[in-house]
């Protein structure tokens, strides 16, 4: 049965192949910014994220055990700050459903373990970042009840 999981070391592979995807889709929106095709993390990166509770990754199994999807996340919290409350984040740092299994709810039940988790952690709130040249996240990321928390803006010289 299909299943949203934390990762393990024997999905690195897998996971190589999405952020790839991940990156071309960037890439093909911005390649001013993002170089492609490459991946954000190297093996030996991932293999530390993956076991470090402070930054959890989700992946999506499916029947045939095949990955389709990851969630990276970040936990994040100011304590002590003069300016910041002391709300406990959980950061969405990557989240990619595999090109040949988009439209098939992957992206929606990946969000819902993530926000389990996250209340089960006992965050605040969930946050991400979203970049302008990937309409189809926003709306996603829209469908999911996430409303803007603040704008980054740029002007190229």
């Amino acid at each position: 049965m299909s299943k949203v999981r934390r990762a393990q070391d024997k999905d690195i592979a897998a996971i190589l192949g999405l952020l790839v995807q991940v990156n071309m889709v960037h890439h093909n929106g911005r390649p001013d910014i993002f170089k492609g095709p490459t991946t954000k993390y190297s093996e030996a990166e991932l293999k530390e994220i993956i076991a470090c509770d402070n930054t959890p990754v989700f992946v999506f199994e499916d029947d045939n055990g095949e990955i389709l999807g990851h969630a990276f996340c970040v936990h994040k919290q100011e304590i002590g700050s003069n300016l910041l409350t002391d709300i406990k984040t959980l950061y969405i740092d990557d989240i990619c459903v595999d090109e040949r299994a988009r439209g098939k709810h992957v992206g929606s039940l990946l969000f819902e373990a993530v926000s389990e988790y996250a209340k089960k952690e006992g965050c605040y709130n969930i946050t991400l970042n979203v970049w302008s040249c990937n309409p189809d996240a926003v709306k996603f990321y829209e469908a999911m009840g996430l409303i803007p928390q603040k704008i980054g803006m740029e002007l190229i010289l």
